[in-house]
């Protein structure tokens, strides 16, 4: 009796509570907004009833332990006639279709939905008093030099030149010799001050319930989207890699950049900003969509779990029932390690992409998408990440001015309401996208000219003596007017002086000497107070978002997908083998040979022709290796996953291949060719040739890492190929060669496949009948071709191709992770210098 009494206690306590929360819901202006008045679901009007139902899923999510209750969401789906139901769901399932369709209610006008989204993620973060992770980079007397190699003349390829250059630089490693170098100064000792945005919490909460037009004022005010704006050849490039710390080892840096007060090598600057490239480099065979997954899933969630978890605590410590839309959006893009995020849809959305989610990427050989969301895809593959800071180089190159407006609409957004830092390098913006900047930082011959608020800018101009036109816009303004070619035709005729040609030094000179120089000289003069104004959350210091199993999975899933995608080149080789193998039947056909010395020879080079049909076999890995290089090379700079996470599993997954097509000759050929038919010889020739193709697919893999480019690795997998069929037995037997090449013939992987099927066939019993000389037919074809060894040099033979293979894929590991891919550095910096000095050559 004294058990149902207390049930029923417990169970009018839970009513109380249900109903003191329902009321609670009806009250709360978040809420009222979100179910009745909010944009966001015009077409969902809830009644009395339906919000007592929220009312009582809400509070079953609150009763969830804390690890579920991140993971749980009220998922509203709107139904017809405006009716509307709640679901508890797991932000982790949400299919593909939900996903849209929930991203479509959130945002559907890109300007005034983003921004209103960013608005309500930041009143929530507010409300409860936690403050997001901010970054401030700071950079002083940062200078980048380039030790280049003087030649006479312009380096121009010819054979006399290339011979005079290897000379040279062979000479150059002599101890008594000291070539010419000259250095090239690329960036002049630049200073300067990155800020994210500055509105405070408490502003935030006093204006945001009252005018959209005065938060919009109050953030133009008080934080800061910073334009770097120059010719091309200033230096803005070098620039942003010297501040997010992906500069050129090759390059010489001096100065100082900070993060929060933290020296570059003080964390992990790569992970800590993003640098968005110019060049749009990206795998064809993947989609959009599964482009930016992978980046988001590798990149991490950053700090948004720990937030999440702070901001669930104090509302439920507070009583505060959260937006159920935006409590689902801020889970959703907490969770670790999903193949599809939430993150990539909305990065899909704001940037146009979402027309062209689920088209391949595509290149000159296969259709894809356009140049112009080529570049916008650039930009969201490290928008999806969490870092704060982002470093982007010409991102509307390319790009209509519409879209171009649009992108830094959102990113003005983003910086002013989430506190991000940006600065952002374009070539000529707009007009109206200009205006959207707060600063501007002017280079010009490797030199800042101006370094302050976009809007006194001409004001600066204006005392060096130059006015701008009225009909003439600002950002072509300041790019001419340090120009010698154009500069006189903005002289101020109203000074009454002539015009002389003011140089970007006497710019610099005079920008030091006014007020905003003076500014900056004194921000920089005061060290930053990493205690006070900011704490280690906005800083990694750890390489890699994910751990290593998880780094591994999503490469091997990626590794997967891929090879799918290039499934018609692996089924054209299958065919093409049973092609080739017909053939090797119809040449060898069993019934026209005989068990004698004779036809011994044929069977002797039946082998070796199934041979070279395996080994050749593995030289389509050549350029579908190459192909991927430069995304490799850009995602590992980037710290996305190391080395050996992308290189095991593009070997381990290429087993079954091998596997396939070893086993696809060894049937077809074995028994019409008229091998010896016991079974467990059989099984031992499908195991060499299986040994034999993949030491070669793993050798023109490890060629393809270390030469890097289509034509030298295709002349260096010939070389390979002639120089391992040569040196096998079988061309040049082992008793013809010279005594000095002899030892050749022990490091050819194809070696130890011809021995190891000689001794297979030859030392088989219809092979032991006596020939002249009291020799059996096996040993006398084996004497001939210095291949007779004992019968346990088979087992050592296996373990010598597998051996040759684990060494190939260590070498293909260790290419990738110390070998830096040459001819991106030779595309992004030789046009460039032989603009500025046609004497000086880079040395690659």
């Amino acid at each position: 009796m004294a058990r149902m009494v207390g049930r029923d206690n417990e169970i009018e306590s839970l009513r109380i509570e249900l109903a003191e929360m329902g009321r609670s819901l009806r009250r709360s202006s978040s809420v009222s907004s979100s179910f009745r008045r909010d944009r966001y679901c015009d077409d969902v009007e809830l009644t009395e009833d339906e919000v007592s139902n929220v009312a009582l899923q809400w509070a079953a999510v609150e009763r969830l332990p804390t690890f579920e209750r991140l993971r749980s969401s009220l998922f509203l789906h709107g139904g017809g006639k405006g009716a509307a139901a709640a679901a508890v769901v797991d932000v982790r399932k949400l299919g593909g279709l939900e996903k849209h369709v929930f991203m479509e209610k959130l945002i559907q006008r890109i300007e005034d939905d983003n921004l209103r989204l960013l608005q309500k993620i930041r009143n929530r973060v507010d409300k409860v008093g936690v403050r997001l992770e901010r970054v401030e980079v700071r950079f002083r007397d940062v200078g980048v030099e380039a030790e280049c190699k003087v030649v006479n003349g312009k380096p121009l390829p010819t054979l006399w030149n290339t011979l005079l250059g290897g000379v040279s630089d062979f000479a150059a490693k002599l101890p008594f010799f000291e070539p010419r170098k000259a250095e090239l100064q690329i960036i002049h000792n630049v200073s300067g001050v990155i800020k994210p945005g500055r509105m405070t919490s408490l502003i935030l909460n006093m204006i945001i319930p009252y005018s959209n037009l005065l938060i919009s004022y109050m953030w133009w005010f008080f934080c800061r989207l910073t334009l770097l704006l120059g010719p091309p050849g200033c230096g803005k490039t070098s620039l942003l890699k010297a501040l997010s710390g992906n500069l050129s080892p090759s390059l010489k840096v001096h100065g100082e950049v900070c993060y929060n007060g933290y020296k570059l090598d003080e964390f992990v600057p790569q992970k800590t900003s993003a640098y968005i490239s110019q060049y749009d480099e990206h795998i064809p065979e993947m989609t959009v969509r599964e482009i930016l997954d992978f980046s988001a899933r590798c990149q991490g969630v950053g700090i948004r779990l720990e937030m999440m978890e702070e901001v669930s605590r104090r509302e439920k410590q507070a009583g505060i029932v959260p937006d159920p839309d935006i409590d689902t959006y801020m889970k959703a893009i907490s969770v670790e390690g999903l193949r599809s995020n939430l993150q990539t849809d909305y990065i899909l959305k704001i940037l146009g992409l979402d027309i062209c989610a689920d088209t391949l990427v595509g290149d000159v050989m296969r259709r894809g998408i356009s140049g112009g969301q080529k570049k916008r895809l650039t930009t969201g593959e490290m928008m999806v990440g969490p870092t704060r800071a982002l470093f982007m180089d010409e991102i509307t190159n390319g790009l209509d001015s519409s879209t171009a407006f649009r992108i830094v609409s959102c990113l003005q957004q983003m910086v002013h309401i989430t506190d991000a830092t940006v600065l952002v390098s374009l070539l000529q913006p707009a007009p109206e996208t200009f205006v959207l900047f707060d600063d501007l930082i002017l280079m010009a011959e490797g030199r800042i000219v101006y370094h302050g608020p976009r809007q006194h800018v001409l004001d600066f101009f204006m005392d060096c003596g130059f006015k701008c036109p009225e009909r003439k816009g600002v950002a072509d303004f300041v790019q001419e007017v340090i120009s010698e070619k154009d500069q006189s035709q903005y002289w101020d005729s109203t000074q009454h002086v002539p015009h002389s040609y003011v140089s970007v030094e006497a710019f610099c000179n005079k920008f030091k000497a006014s007020t905003y120089g003076k500014k900056l000289d004194e921000e920089l003069a005061v060290p930053y107070d990493t205690k006070s104004q900011t704490n280690d959350t906005a800083i990694s210091f750890n390489r890699y978002s994910l751990s290593k199993w998880e780094l591994l999975r999503a490469c091997s899933s990626r590794e997967w997908l891929l090879m799918r995608r290039n499934s018609f080149t692996y089924v054209f080789k299958t065919v093409q083998l049973v092609i080739t193998a017909v053939i090797a039947m119809t040449l060898f056909l069993r019934t026209r040979m005989d068990v004698d010395v004779v036809h011994a020879n044929l069977y002797m080079g039946s082998l070796f022709y199934a041979l070279i049909i395996l080994v050749t076999d593995g030289i389509p890995e050549l350029p579908m290796t190459i192909q991927r290089l430069e995304v490799f090379h850009k995602q590992k700079d980037l710290y996305f996953y190391p080395a050996w996470a992308y290189a095991i599993p593009a070997s381990l997954l290429k087993i079954p291949i091998s596997l396939l097509e070893s086993l696809v000759w060894t049937c077809l050929t074995y028994y019409v060719i008229g091998y010896s038919p016991e079974a467990v010889r059989f099984f031992r020739h499908f195991l060499i040739l299986f040994g034999v193709h993949l030491s070669s697919v793993s050798l023109f893999r490890f060629i393809a890492s270390v030469y890097q480019t289509h034509v030298v690795s295709m002349a260096a997998g010939s070389f390979a190929i002639l120089f391992l069929l040569m040196f096998s037995g079988f061309v040049i037997a082992k008793p013809s060669m010279p005594i000095w090449m002899k030892w050749v013939f022990w490091i050819s992987p194809v070696t130890y496949g011809e021995i190891s099927l000689s001794l297979n066939e030859f030392l088989a019993p219809r092979w032991q009948k006596m020939a002249s000389g009291n020799v059996t037919i096996g040993n006398s074809i084996l004497e001939s071709r210095g291949l007779n060894f004992q019968a346990d040099l088979y087992w050592v033979s296996v373990g010598a191709l597998f051996g040759f293979t684990l060494l190939f894929n260590i070498g293909y590991v260790l290419a990738l992770s110390y070998l830096k891919c040459r001819h991106f550095f030779c595309k992004l910096f030789s046009f460039r210098f032989s603009i500025l000095h046609q004497s000086l050559r880079i040395p690659y």
